[in-house]
C-alpha cells in the first residue's frame, strides 16, 4: 500500500494534522509537535484498552499503581498529575469494577489507602503488552539511535520545564483555575 493510500485510510482528525505538520507549518514549535505526538500515541493506546473496557484515565492509575501499591488518594493524585477530585472520581469507579479498594490505614479515617485486587494485578499482563505495541508502531522505520536521542532529549525537556516550573513558581506565578478566568471576563 502507498504511503497516500495509507493517509487515506486515517482518521480526518489525525490527518489534518498530518497535513498541517507537512505542509502548513513544518517548522512549528516544538511544544505543538510533542502534543501531537502524545495526541497519536495516546490515541492508538485507547483503541486497544478499550477492546479490553478498560479506560485511558484508569490505565493511568493502574500503572502507577502497578509499581506502588498502597498509595493514599493524594499520592496518586500527584503520581498521575491529575487534582484529587478528578482522582477521586476514577477511584470510586475502579473500585465498582474491581480493580482496587481502599482501606484505612492506623485508624486515620482521612488517610484511605488504594490496593490493586487480584482482578486489578492480573490486567497488568494483559495491558501492558497493548502499551508496549503502541510504543513499537510509532517507532517502525526510525532507526534505534535516533529512538534513544529522542528518549534523552525528552527527558532533558522534562528536566528542563520542572526546574522553569519550579522557578515560576517561587516568583508567584500560579495556574488560574479555567472557572476563575471565566468570572474575570464576566
Amino acid at each position: 500500500m502507498s504511503n497516500d493510500e495509507e493517509i487515506g485510510r486515517i482518521d480526518p482528525s489525525t490527518r489534518a494534522i498530518l497535513t498541517h505538520w507537512r505542509e502548513a507549518v513544518p517548522n512549528d514549535r516544538l511544544a505543538h509537535l510533542v502534543r501531537d505526538a502524545a495526541r497519536g500515541l495516546t490515541r492508538a493506546l485507547q483503541f486497544r484498552l478499550s477492546e479490553h473496557g478498560v479506560s485511558f484515565g484508569h490505565w493511568v492509575f493502574l500503572r502507577i499503581l502497578w509499581e506502588r501499591d498502597g498509595l493514599t488518594q493524594r499520592e496518586l493524585s500527584i503520581e498521575a498529575g491529575l487534582m484529587e477530585p478528578t482522582t477521586h472520581s476514577a477511584i470510586l469507579k475502579m473500585e465498582k469494577l474491581g480493580y482496587l479498594t481502599r482501606r484505612q490505614e492506623n485508624g486515620d479515617r482521612k488517610r484511605m489507602q488504594v490496593y490493586l485486587t487480584e482482578h486489578g494485578r492480573t490486567l497488568r499482563d494483559l495491558l501492558v503488552p497493548l502499551a508496549e505495541e503502541v510504543n513499537a508502531k510509532a517507532v517502525i522505520d526510525v532507526p534505534p539511535e535516533d529512538v534513544e536521542v529522542t528518549r534523552r532529549t525528552l527527558l532533558a525537556m522534562i528536566h528542563n520545564l520542572a526546574i522553569d516550573e519550579a522557578e515560576v513558581v517561587d516568583a508567584g506565578l500560579r495556574i488560574t483555575p479555567t472557572r476563575d478566568l471565566a468570572v474575570k471576563s464576566a
